[in-house]
């Protein structure tokens, strides 16, 4: 009788322990020096992580052409931050393929040196942003949550807790934690024209629907620092055009004689963003013969890549 308890123990511990080990674990914290860039991923039975970036794109400020004045804004903003002095959730909007989320892989790369780390959270895991901040809230460093491309829809869980992590928790704003956000949306959900008629209601309508609007205005106004980006003009497309060939290895003289070809590949692709000047350049070099860059430069420039690149 006493094997058979024994035995039953036994195969009820070996179950709690399955059963522990699907279950959604807390946050642990990962090993911070093995990387500067972290992403949060989480799994299909729950558990968060922090993956840490093994090769972070090789980003830099003044690879960045055509975008002085908002580089200037990030740039200030972050030195500040990293100097422990106060500064702001910052909110990038406009133009798609500008340079958006590349500048804030510049900045990362800058300040690094100086404490700055960078988690990336991607939008739908926003939810969990208070337990990202609760683990890195006691580490010395200075810690970027990066949200690429968010905007959001109707009712979306993760809205409102953005919205509690940036201003209006009853908790204190940690210290050593910012929020940088990219969008080609300045008020992050959709807004329709029903919207401004706030004085026409129908039976079946909102009362106030004037506090609707201010819903969704509210979550973009909690960025202390907007910078906005715009479509370059064709001289601007074509200085950018310029440095990633000149990047790539491409003489001076074989630039000057690409200007009509990247004029065309805009023209086809209806842009002259950043990221299609990118994308020229690359076909650019990469058919002009003899090859002008090595597969190690190739490397490097692609870490320059445009917004839909990783880290």
């Amino acid at each position: 009788m006493n094997q058979n308890f024994e035995h039953l123990l036994l195969r009820a511990e070996q179950l709690i322990t399955r059963i522990e080990s699907v279950l959604p674990q807390p946050l642990s914290a990962p090993d911070w020096a093995a990387a500067i860039a972290w992403r949060y991923r989480k799994r299909s039975s729950g558990h968060g992580t922090l993956e840490p970036v093994r090769h972070v794109g090789s980003m830099a400020l003044h690879d960045l052409k055509e975008i002085d004045a908002q580089k200037e804004k990030i740039q200030r903003n972050t030195a500040q931050f990293v100097a422990g002095r106060s500064a702001n959730n910052v909110l990038l909007t406009g133009a798609r393929g500008t340079g958006k989320s590349s500048l804030i892989k510049a900045c990362l790369n800058a300040f690094a040196p100086q404490g700055l780390r960078l988690i990336e959270v991607d939008k739908a895991d926003l939810v969990d942003l208070p337990d990202i901040v609760d683990v890195v809230a006691g580490r010395p460093e200075k810690f970027i949550v990066f949200c690429d491309d968010l905007s959001f829809d109707d009712g979306e869980p993760g809205y409102k807790a953005l919205k509690s992590i940036l201003d209006g928790s009853v908790a204190a704003a940690t210290p050593n934690v910012l929020v940088y956000a990219t969008s080609n949306r300045r008020h992050l959900l959709p807004e329709y024209m029903s919207e401004n008629l706030s004085y026409q209601h129908t039976p079946d309508g909102e009362v106030h629907p004037g506090e609707g609007v201010e819903e969704k205005i509210s979550l973009s106004e909690r960025f202390g620092l907007w910078v906005s980006f715009y479509p370059f003009s064709q001289e601007e497309y074509l200085a950018i055009v310029a440095q990633w060939l000149s990047a790539l290895g491409v003489d001076a003289a074989a630039i000057a004689a690409a200007r009509p070809e990247a004029l065309v590949w805009a023209l086809e692709r209806g842009s002259r963003s950043g990221r299609v000047a990118y994308q020229f350049a690359r076909d650019y070099a990469g058919r002009t013969e003899p090859a002008h860059a090595s597969p190690a430069q190739i490397a490097d420039v692609a870490g320059l890549n445009d917004e839909t690149s990783t880290l």
